[in-house]
């Protein structure tokens, strides 16, 4: 599992690449505050490694809650910028800082 992030420096985003190993996986979506936990929306890519990849353009200066869902399980980032406890989820969130 990866991050990467790339700022723009003429908007006020920056481009995250997200990067998730689940060859055995049939769906992958990372979901999080940024896109309203929404899987549709958050769905990436599978390559032919067997690793899912997306690219978003999130709003800079803020710090966002995110997990994947691998075939509809949540599963944290172990490269998250931090953790958060989540009450609603009753359980940690990664967190994305940009």
């Amino acid at each position: 599992m990866a991050i990467k992030k790339q700022f723009v420096k003429t908007k006020p985003v920056c481009k995250v690449t997200f990067s998730v190993a689940a060859k055995e996986a049939s769906q992958a979506s990372v979901v999080g505050d940024f896109n309203n936990w929404s899987v549709a929306e958050g769905a990436l890519s599978k390559l032919k490694n067997g690793t899912f990849k997306g690219v978003f353009d999130v709003n800079k200066d803020a710090a966002y809650e995110f997990k994947y869902v691998i075939d509809g399980t949540f599963v944290n980032e172990p490269d998250a910028d931090s953790f958060k406890w989540n009450e609603f989820a009753g359980n940690e969130n990664g967190v994305l800082v940009v």
